[in-house]
């Protein structure tokens, strides 16, 4: 596998909805060699199961300070744990 290309999102301070709005338009940008990484202040529950229904892996975990990481990627063979940065 080539490098791996991350879309980053902030969305800490972003109200909602545009955190959602902003994750949709990046999951429509991945391919096989990129993956979404996002910081949120709380999972984002909507964001998962849209995930889930289009075939998108995914993976959220909480860190010490109660920021939810959360990262998704179409190709299965993206190991998310092994990027997650908690």
């Amino acid at each position: 596998m080539s490098e791996l290309k991350k879309i980053d999102l902030d969305a800490r301070e972003l109200e909602h909805p545009k955190p959602l709005e902003h994750a949709i338009r990046a999951l429509q940008k991945l391919d096989d060699d990129s993956y979404f990484y996002m910081l949120h202040r709380k999972n984002p529950v909507p964001l998962l199961d849209l995930a889930k229904e289009q075939g998108f892996q995914s993976l959220s975990r909480e860190d010490d300070e109660g920021n939810w990481h959360v990262l998704v990627a179409r190709n299965p063979a993206i190991e998310l744990e092994e990027l997650l940065r908690v």
